[in-house]
């Protein structure tokens, strides 16, 4: 193993703390100009439709990105800003026993496609989180929302990349840099359940 030297190594300082809330902000900013603001409030307006007609919205991702993908789940099934009653979402990759058999007997890149084929309906809406957009399996499981009639979403990254081309809407945050995309993703995320809430349920007094 090769000897690390002190002198390479950087100890924590305030100074990383503030160029990550710097970078973060730089992102935020740049967001503010681009179109990931006016299609937030198309893929809410979406979702909004679609689950007055009696449909669902379906997140999924890998890594990182399938947690925060159950997290946007959870926000519409329990709660964000308010009480109220549940909004009907699940996470792909939170069934562990169906991500480990279609994995195992038909591939990991069939994981979501296989998933959405069996549960997904016409009118649903399924988004997608992915960093670098060129994951196999998530570009295969827009395709098959799409193929089943569903609004096939996927947030990543600036390039967008093949999941971008996969998609009906690609919100691509202005940045290929993986930990600012997964925050920029998640404030988008957490916004759309917060329009989705607001257009669908009175804030109790």
């Amino acid at each position: 193993m090769e000897r690390v030297t002190t002198t390479e190594l950087l100890p924590p300082s305030e100074a990383t703390v503030i160029a990550r809330l710097s970078d973060a902000i730089a992102t935020k900013q740049a967001m503010l100009g681009s179109n990931c603001v006016s299609l937030a409030v198309l893929v809410a307006t979406r979702i909004v439709s679609s689950l007055r007609e009696g449909g669902r919205v379906i997140f999924f991702g890998n890594g990182g990105s399938s947690a925060d993908a159950g997290h946007l789940s959870a926000e519409l099934v329990g709660r964000y800003c308010f009480d109220r009653a549940p909004v009907a979402s699940i996470c792909l990759s939170d069934a562990t026993a169906a991500m480990t058999a279609i994995g195992n007997d038909y591939g990991y890149d069939d994981v979501f496609a296989r998933q959405l084929l069996a549960l997904g309906r016409r009118g649903d809406v399924a988004i997608a989180l992915t960093t670098s957009g060129r994951s196999p399996n998530v570009v295969k499981g827009l395709e098959a929302a799409r193929s089943a009639g569903m609004l096939a979403v996927v947030l990543t990254g600036a390039s967008g990349d093949k999941a971008a081309r996969a998609a009906d809407i690609a919100i691509c945050v202005p940045t290929d840099d993986t930990p600012r995309v997964q925050e920029a993703c998640m404030h988008l995320g957490h916004t759309i359940c917060e329009m989705v809430e607001a257009a669908l349920f009175a804030r109790p007094s």
